[in-house]
């Protein structure tokens, strides 16, 4: 079994990552606005920061469970989530913004209701 106290600090730490990305992203309407001007460059750094942190939390959590919670919440691409990570990690100047908006707009809404739910289903002492 595994340290439910340390799973729950992990997931919390997870949904605010996800909700910061959320209010991050709220104003870009489209890619191309992470790169029209200096605001919009300092959000896709630091909405990067979070998938990073994000991306890097899931990688810890699925190794403390040895893969046994993840797999219980299918809804979420777990691996897309830690291959971002990877990616935006080791090519971060290669990194793309319309990726990211995508990821933003369509992903973060879903992982921060499965993060929710997790957070429900730990088991209360």
């Amino acid at each position: 079994m595994y340290d439910i106290e340390l799973i729950e600090g992990i997931l919390g730490q997870i949904l605010i990552a996800s909700k910061r990305i959320e209010r991050r992203s709220a104003s870009i309407e489209k890619p191309q606005d992470f790169l029209m001007t200096d605001e919009g460059t300092d959000k896709l750094d630091a909405i990067c920061m979070m998938l990073i942190a994000i991306g890097e939390s899931v990688k810890y959590l699925d190794k403390l469970t040895q893969g046994q919670l993840l797999v219980r919440y299918p809804e979420v691409d777990w691996s897309g989530v830690k291959g971002t990570r990877d990616i935006l990690s080791h090519h971060y100047f290669d990194l793309n913004s319309e990726i990211v908006f995508t990821i933003c707009k369509e992903r973060i809404p879903g992982l921060i209701t499965v993060i929710e739910k997790m957070l429900k289903d730990i088991p209360k002492p």
